[in-house]
């Protein structure tokens, strides 16, 4: 399946949302960066353009953060690209670009590597061309090594073997509740890295359960996570500060926990194409723990500190996560 970007291919009618985005960590966590580029289409609109800009820090009392909303004109999909927004631009192994708010000026230019083949977490190619499920996801580089530099409100940062990944969603409307679970870069399991979400989904008048996917790759070898044929067998305990889990798969179990500090938060508005919007809140820099357990095989302990990613996508609005004054759509 080609890795590109699917908005150039909306019809005109039609409603759409799709992200690129980079998620990146100092080694030993405690400083990160996600950086998302995103089109927003109403039906029988023009698309819009975002980028959203987040610098964590365990040494701040809050996220540095940012973004900016362009029109058509300033999105497209150059041929050596993915995509760019307002002049920032991420492909094949460089995302770079550039912000200059009231709340935040912020330039990067980045170069990343990694030697795993794309992550697609549906169990089939042909999903993410049926109506269903809403949303698509895949992780072009779901493990990588980031190089270069940052600036950040005059703070120079560089950029030097970093762990972390990009990925990729797109679809007609966002699920009615989400949670997004991600660590690269422990220390002590080379060739390890894990990825993994769940959502629930509007089913005309009902909320469905837990639907979970994703993936955890040890010691290189990749075990696919969830799917409709997990869905009794999963667990999700989610609040805005972090998240416990049983994640099953053919052969595994992965369990565990992520959790971060709430001030460690960037909390934002996303919308749906077709109206209403959720609550997001973000911490790319929080702890996370896992235990494996395989048939015959003695269960393995992970750990990720101020390194994992936990985003919790919800309609409630008195989480008590501040939400960045940006509008989306």
């Amino acid at each position: 399946m080609e890795e590109r970007a699917r908005f150039g291919e909306v019809a005109a009618k039609a409603g759409h949302y799709e992200s690129f985005y980079v998620k990146a960590c100092r080694p030993g966590g405690g400083l990160g960066i996600w950086i998302r580029h995103t089109v927003h289409k109403r039906p029988a609109r023009e698309p819009t353009g975002s980028i959203w800009f987040t610098l964590f820090d365990r040494d701040a009392p809050a996220p540095q953060a940012t973004k900016v909303t362009v029109p058509a004109s300033e999105v497209s999909a150059p041929a050596a690209s993915w995509i760019r927004v307002a002049g920032a631009e991420i492909g094949p192994g460089e995302a770079r670009g550039a912000l200059d708010t009231e709340a935040l000026a912020a330039n990067w230019s980045l170069r990343f590597a990694g030697d795993a083949e794309p992550c697609r977490y549906l169990p089939a190619d042909w999903l993410y061309a049926a109506p269903l499920p809403r949303t698509k996801f895949v992780a072009p580089v779901p493990a990588a090594l980031f190089e270069g530099a940052l600036e950040v409100g005059g703070r120079s940062i560089e950029i030097d073997g970093w762990p972390g990944m990009v990925g990729h969603n797109w679809g007609s409307e966002h699920a009615e509740r989400w949670v997004w679970l991600e660590g690269t870069g422990f220390a002590d399991s080379a060739g390890t890295w894990f990825d993994a979400g769940a959502a629930k989904v509007r089913l005309g008048g009902r909320l469905s359960p837990w639907v979970p996917s994703g993936m955890l790759a040890l010691d290189g070898v990749r075990h696919r996570l969830g799917g409709l044929g997990h869905v009794r067998s999963a667990s999700i305990e989610e609040s805005p500060e972090g998240c416990s889990f049983l994640l099953p798969g053919k052969d595994i179990v992965v369990h565990g926990w992520v959790e971060a500090p709430r001030q460690g938060f960037v909390g934002w508005v996303y919308a749906d194409p077709k109206g209403g919007e959720h609550h997001t809140v973000n911490c790319s820099i929080a702890d996370l723990a896992l235990t494996v357990e395989r048939p015959g095989v003695p269960a393995r302990h992970l750990t990720l500190a101020g390194g994992a990613a936990y985003e919790l996508g919800m309609r409630e609005t008195d989480h008590g996560i501040p939400i960045q004054p940006f509008p989306d759509g």
